[in-house]
């Protein structure tokens, strides 16, 4: 298994994204395309005490780099020696199994759709990170990629998270859920009420485990597997969670330390308090797959250190290793929205 890395892709690159690298090639024996400024990336091998390049790491140049500034539509194309460019080339043509970047989300999506390209039959990639829940973990579908949605989008979402939570995750038989404002039928604004005629029909089919319409919170508490919902609302759902987490965290620390009396209490809780900050650490998970693109690139978060990107690694070879793609390929017919002069 070959994973391309976007070497000079997020914050703290190279450094850091070379170093999660050589780890997952190191710790799990995966093979390794470091792609950007050959010399800065020899550089950042050096400092991760290598004197040369490890076995089966391999360094691809690319000159330019994809900036937070660039228009993300456009800069795939304005820079086509791109280490994100020159990356998702390099997976398009084979030569290797999927692509993890922590640079730029609007630029890697856009090269993604036009240089990878959707799976045929597919409207909208999607985004579909785990996020933490009281039930283990759940897709969230989609989470920013699509801020303006249809109902077929929202069918194609079910099918995308339902599959991915089988194959990578696990899950037998995922639970989809249409996030809303309530959990009865009549809820909501007009796009929720025609996806849900449409999940329904699906669930009804036996292709979904549709368990109709989830509210956030009950979400959160594990009512289901898949998460379904618009770009934008996924987003806002996804973000409120990662920054209530921190804050949780947060004030859990200060009244740890508010007094001798609870410094002992948490030094014996320490371990369970480790364990909730591991299971709301993003960079645990490492990277949010773009679901629906024909070959598997991963997004790292912009800000991942060497254990985000170790992991993004993983879930890149997880991804590829899954059959994912090839179900959504199998069964893409029962994804598409019938035109009404077609039913007639």
């Amino acid at each position: 298994m070959k994973i391309i890395v976007d070497a000079m892709g997020g914050d703290n690159a190279p450094l850091e994204i070379v170093r999660g690298a050589l780890a997952a090639n190191r710790d799990h024996g995966v093979e390794i395309i470091l792609v950007g400024r050959t010399a800065e990336v020899l550089k950042a091998v050096e400092a991760c005490g290598e004197k040369s390049l490890p076995a089966g790491v391999e360094i691809k140049d690319a000159a330019e780099v994809v900036e937070i500034a660039d228009d993300p539509a456009m800069a795939f194309k304005l820079k086509p020696n791109s280490s994100l460019t020159v990356g998702l080339n390099l997976l398009k043509d084979g030569a290797g199994d999927a692509f993890v970047s922590a640079g730029s989300t609007g630029a890697l999506l856009s090269g993604a759709t036009l240089v990878v390209k959707r799976i045929r039959g597919i409207r909208r990639a999607a985004m579909g990170p785990q996020i933490p829940t009281a039930g283990g973990r759940a897709v969230l579908c989609d989470c920013g990629a699509n801020a303006e949605c249809t109902p077929e989008y929202l069918l194609q979402f079910a099918y995308l998270g339902s599959y991915y939570a089988q194959r990578v995750m696990g899950i037998e038989k995922p639970r989809v859920g249409l996030l809303n404002i309530g959990a009865e039928e009549e809820k909501g604004d007009t796009l929720r009420h025609e996806a849900f005629a449409l999940l329904k029909e699906a669930g009804d089919a036996g292709r979904i485990c549709f368990i109709g319409n989830v509210e956030a919170n009950d979400a959160m508490l594990g009512a289901a597997d898949v998460i379904v919902t618009d770009g934008f609302t996924g987003n806002v759902v996804l973000k409120s969670m990662e920054g209530l987490g921190k804050f949780i965290l947060k004030e859990l620390k200060a009244v740890f330390l508010s007094s001798a009396k609870t410094k002992l209490a948490a030094g014996l809780v320490k371990g369970d308090l480790g364990r909730m900050k591991k299971l709301m650490d993003p960079s645990e998970v490492g990277g949010t797959p773009f679901l629906g693109i024909q070959k598997p690139v991963i997004k790292a978060h912009g800000s991942s250190d060497a254990r985000a990107i170790e992991n993004a690694v993983l879930r890149a070879k997880e991804y590829a290793e899954s059959g994912f793609i090839a179900d959504i390929q199998a069964n893409i017919e029962h994804m598409r929205v019938q035109p009404a002069a077609e039913k007639n």
